[in-house]
Parts: C-alpha cells; sequence; structure tokens
C-alpha cells in the first residue's frame, strides 16, 4: 500500500536510516491506519552543500531538512487523518534531526485504485475481491 521516499539532509548513515525507517511506518500505521506488512520506506542522503533553500545551502544555513512523499490510495484517509500526519512527521523528525529548516515538505500522494498495486494486482482488484470474500 504505502511507498515512502524520504529524503534527509546529510551524510549516509545506515543506522539512521533505519530509526528513520521505524519512525516513519510507525507514524504511517498509526495515524494513516496503513498495515506495516506493506509499507515500503526508501531513505536517500544529500549532502547538506548540495540541498539549497532559497539559493543557499543547508551548510550556510546550519541547518538539516527533510522530504517525504508518500503514495497511498484515493480517498482512503479523512483531511484531519492527512493534516496530522504531516504534522507528527515533522515533529518527529525535528526531534530526531535536530535543527531543521522549517521549509522541510511532506507529501501525500493519493493514487487511483485502478492504477496502483503490488504483487501484480491493483488496489481495485484487491479491494473488490476482498469485498467479495465476506
Amino acid at each position: 500500500m504505502p511507498i515512502i521516499h524520504l529524503k534527509v539532509s546529510g551524510a549516509e548513515d545506515t543506522v539512521l536510516a533505519k530509526e528513520l525507517a521505524v519512525i516513519i511506518s510507525g507514524l504511517t500505521k498509526e495515524i494513516l491506519h496503513k498495515k506495516p506488512e506493506v509499507t515500503v520506506v526508501t531513505v536517500d542522503f544529500i549532502p547538506t552543500h548540495l540541498w539549497f533553500i532559497n539559493s543557499e545551502s543547508l551548510s550556510e544555513l546550519n541547518a538539516a531538512s527533510f522530504h517525504l512523499t508518500i503514495k497511498i490510495s484515493d480517498s482512503t484517509n479523512l483531511k484531519d487523518d492527512k493534516s496530522r500526519y504531516i504534522d507528527a512527521v515533522h515533529k518527529a523528525l525535528a526531534e530526531r534531526l535536530g535543527t531543521i529548516h522549517p521549509v522541510s515538505y511532506t507529501a501525500i500522494e493519493e493514487m487511483k485504485a485502478d492504477a496502483y498495486g503490488y504483487d501484480g494486482l491493483t488496489i481495485e482488484y484487491k479491494l473488490i475481491s476482498n469485498k467479495i470474500k465476506l
């Protein structure tokens, strides 16, 4: 279901990447009610001298930043869920990464259920199949 891509400023750190994946997966389960067993998290590290906000590098700004993109099935969460998720991600990453620049983004992309899936099947097909089995 959810595919999460997290870009974090700084040097590559596999221990930190694992910690962030655990944090993000937990928030995704708790707030967006997504199943952990089908949640994918990828983490990329971008050197601070190559991350720019208003043409200034994070090195110059002496700050960290992140950009998280999550793809979920369309219309499976309320606006309030999504708002709480964005807030919780920001707070959790600020707590773990230290001083983060306010221009650190979380983007929730809602994918149409008939154009998104895993295991070779669309989410729409999985939803319909599960309802028929009831």
